[in-house]
């Protein structure tokens, strides 16, 4: 078992999840229960599933999680892409958070490797 506020992945999870929410307070409020509750949904999700498979009892299924919420983070990706073409709102706003994703997966994949 793992601490996971003591995991860097878990820590940018956390930041990108919040990052998030934030950005979604500024969606058009028609999007309320598509794509922003989508967008949510998916960004929680990565940080929940680290926290999941960090309780686990072996790195197998640990790094199952990972796995799911390596889904997770390039669903997210995927969504705030189509935010920013969309132009539903400023590309500037949403680049760092893509970036972010694309970090976490670096780090998710690095992190299997070494379980």
């Amino acid at each position: 078992m793992h601490n996971i506020q003591e995991l860097k992945i878990w820590q940018k999870a956390m930041e990108l999840s919040k990052a998030t929410y934030m950005l979604c307070l500024d969606m058009p409020t028609d999007e309320k229960f598509g794509l922003t509750s989508q967008i949510k949904r998916s960004a929680i999700s990565i940080p929940s599933n680290i926290a999941e498979g960090a309780g686990r009892n072996s790195n197998n299924e640990f790094k199952h999680f990972l796995s799911i919420a390596n889904g997770s983070t390039y669903e997210l990706q995927t969504q705030l892409l189509l935010i920013s073409e969309l132009n539903l709102l400023n590309k500037n706003n949403v680049q760092p958070l893509i970036e972010l994703c694309i970090e976490i997966q670096k780090m998710n994949y690095s992190f299997q490797q070494k379980l």
